[in-house]
């Protein structure tokens, strides 16, 4: 009978089967809240009103200046060379 022969035996290959379990780590986020106010320049229109008292003398109309345009009207806009008696007949 034969010997037997003797088994090379090769060193141990490791096979690894990972499994994974949950472990909670606290990471904390910091947050400031910051409430910020900005100034916007906005204008304010303020008007000063003046009075002035003006005079305004026409003078003296002679009778034959009475047939002058309606438009030339003395800075008073209600004036007009129909109302302004002067004893002229085409006026009236």
């Amino acid at each position: 009978m034969r010997c037997p022969i003797r088994p090379i035996i090769c060193p141990p290959k490791c096979v690894f089967h990972d499994s994974y379990i949950k472990r909670e780590v606290p990471v904390i986020h910091p947050i400031v809240n910051v409430n910020r106010q900005h100034i916007v320049n906005v204008p304010r229109h303020i008007y000063q009103p003046v009075t002035r008292n003006v005079v305004v003398d026409p003078g003296y109309m002679d009778p034959s200046q009475c047939h002058m345009d309606p438009s030339q009207n003395y800075m008073n806009s209600s004036y007009s060379h129909r109302n302004h008696s002067h004893g002229c007949n085409r006026c009236r």
